[in-house]
C-alpha cells in the first residue's frame, strides 16, 4: 500500500505531501486543479510507467514534467511493507526528458486504474515488472493498460499476439464454460448493481449482426428484455466494464500465480477517476461501498485500498457511516488567491446529501439554481430591512414565486415573516 506520495515542481501546485489513509482516500476539487493529474503520479510512483507511454492510444496520462523548466522536479513515495516502509524518489532528468528508476518493484501488490474516459490500467506484480530502457528488449509488458475500444474488443502487443480477449469474447467464454470466471463476473455485477430491482444480471448469450459472428453477452433487465451488452445504457457499460477488468485481472493473476508455484497476491490499490461518470445518483450512491466489497467477494483475506477522485456530493454523502478517521482520509483542492492548495480535510458527516454542495468539498454558496440565489440574497435583506414596504415586499414575492417549491423551508419563513410584518395580505 502507498502510504506517503511527496511532489515538487510538477503539476499546478509547487509542492505537495499526501499521507494516504490505509483503506479508502477520497480526492475533491474543481475541475482543471489537479485531481486526475495526482492519479496519474500515484499510478507512475508504484508502476513506474505512465499509461499514454505504454498505450499510444491514450489521450490521458501522459507523462508528468516539470513547471519550472530551470528547477529540479522530483516525485517521492513510501509503501507498507513486510518489515519496515520502503522509500522512493526520482529526480527528473531535463537532458533525458525522462524520470529515472531503480529495478525491482517497490509496491508489490495489484494496482489497478479506472480513468475518466473509461480506459483501463493494471500492473500484476506476477506478470509484469519494471525495467530500465536497455533492457526493453527482452522485458514483458510493463503494464496492462487498455483504451476504452481495448477493454471491449481486446488488447493486442506489438507483434500483433493477444494480451487479453476483451469483455465481449471472454464474457461469452466464461459464460460458456460455466466455471470460476463466470461465477466471479455474476458475483462482482451484483455487489456493484444498486439496490433494488436493477440488479445486473447475465442473460442468454446472443447475435447482433449477420456482419459480426461473436456470441455477444447480454443483461437482463427489470423490464424483461435481455439487452446486448454494447446496446446498454453508459452507465451499465462503465459499471459491466469494470466489473469485467477486475475479474479479467483476478483469474489472469491466479494463473500467473499457478505458473510460478507462487502464493496469490495478498495486497490491492485501486485508483478510480470520477467514480461517478454516466451513473444515475441511485448509482453514485452505492458504487463506493460496493468497490469496498469487491475484494472481499474475490478473495476474503485480501487487503484492499482504494484511492477515488470525484466531483459528486452523493460519492461523499454515500461513505458517511464507512468512514474511518483511523484509515481513511480526505485530500481537498482548492483556489485561493490564484495559487492551487491541497488541504487533508477532517471528515464531518453532513446529514442530508445537500448540504455537501455548500461543504468544503464544493465550495457553492447554496444549493439552489443560480437565478434563485439572488433572488433569496434580496429577500434574506429585505426581511431584516426597517425600510423595506408592503409594494416592494409584493414584487419579490412575485420573485420568490417563481424559483421556489410551495414547501421550501426559506418561503414558508418569508410568507410567515412577511405577513406578520404587514407587507402581504
Amino acid at each position: 500500500m502507498i502510504m506517503h506520495l511527496g511532489i515538487a515542481n510538477v503539476g499546478p501546485v509547487p509542492g505537495m505531501e499526501l499521507d494516504f489513509g490505509s483503506r479508502l482516500n477520497l480526492l475533491t476539487g474543481d475541475n482543471g486543479l489537479g485531481k486526475s493529474f495526482l492519479l496519474d503520479i500515484l499510478w507512475w510512483a508504484m508502476t513506474r510507467t505512465w499509461p499514454a507511454e505504454v498505450n499510444p492510444h491514450l489521450t490521458a496520462g501522459k507523462t508528468a514534467l516539470p513547471t519550472d523548466k530551470k528547477q529540479p522536479a522530483t516525485i517521492k513515495a513510501r509503501f507498507s511493507a513486510a518489515s519496515k516502509p520502503i522509500e522512493s524518489e526520482s529526480t527528473f532528468k531535463p537532458r533525458e526528458q525522462e524520470w529515472p528508476i531503480k529495478a525491482g518493484p517497490a509496491n508489490p501488490g495489484l494496482i489497478f486504474y479506472a480513468m475518466a474516459d473509461g480506459s483501463f490500467a493494471v500492473w500484476d506484480p506476477a506478470r509484469n515488472y519494471w525495467k530500465s530502457k536497455r533492457e526493453e528488449g527482452k522485458a514483458r509488458p510493463p503494464a496492462y493498460v487498455f483504451s476504452p475500444e481495448e477493454v471491449w474488443n481486446g488488447l493486442e502487443n506489438s507483434d500483433g499476439a493477444w494480451l487479453c480477449n476483451g469483455l465481449i469474447r471472454d464474457w461469452a467464454g466464461w459464460q460458456k464454460e460455466k466455471g470460476q470466471a463466470f461465477s466471479s463476473l455474476e458475483a462482482v455485477l451484483a455487489v456493484l448493481s444498486p439496490s433494488g430491482e436493477e440488479k445486473l444480471v447475465p442473460g442468454k448469450l446472443t447475435r447482433i449482426s449477420l456482419d459480426d459472428a461473436r456470441d455477444m453477452p447480454t443483461l437482463r433487465m427489470p423490464y424483461g428484455q435481455e439487452v446486448p451488452v454494447l446496446h446498454a445504457s453508459s452507465g451499465m457499460r462503465r459499471i459491466i466494464s469494470l466489473a469485467y477488468f477486475l475479474v479479467w485481472c483476478w483469474e489472469e493473476h491466479l494463473k500467473a500465480r499457478e505458473l510460478t508455484g507462487e502464493e496469490p497476491e495478498s495486497r490491492a490499490v485501486f485508483l478510480i477517476d470520477e467514480a461517478e461518470a454516466h451513473l444515475h445518483p441511485k448509482w453514485q450512491r452505492t458504487v463506493i461501498p460496493a468497490l469496498m466489497q469487491v475484494m472481499e467477494t474475490l478473495r476474503p483475506d485480501r487487503e484492499m485500498q482504494l484511492i477515488v477522485a470525484t466531483h459528486s456530493p452523493l460519492i461523499m454523502a454515500s461513505v458517511e457511516t464507512l468512514f474511518d478517521a483511523a484509515k481513511d482520509a480526505w485530500f481537498d483542492l482548492d483556489l485561493n488567491d490564484g495559487k492551487v492548495l491541497l488541504t487533508q480535510r477532517p471528515f464531518l458527516r453532513q446529514g442530508n446529501v445537500s448540504n455537501w454542495l455548500t461543504s468544503e468539498a464544493f465550495d457553492l454558496p447554496s444549493g439552489y439554481p443560480r437565478e434563485a440565489e439572488k433572488v433569496l440574497e434580496e429577500a434574506t435583506q429585505a426581511l431584516s430591512n426597517e425600510s423595506f414596504g408592503p409594494e416592494d415586499a409584493q414584487k419579490l414575492d412575485q420573485q420568490l414565486r417563481g424559483v421556489l417549491s410551495d414547501t421550501d423551508p426559506f418561503w414558508i419563513r418569508w410568507r410567515f415573516v412577511a405577513g406578520k410584518k404587514g407587507w402581504l395580505a
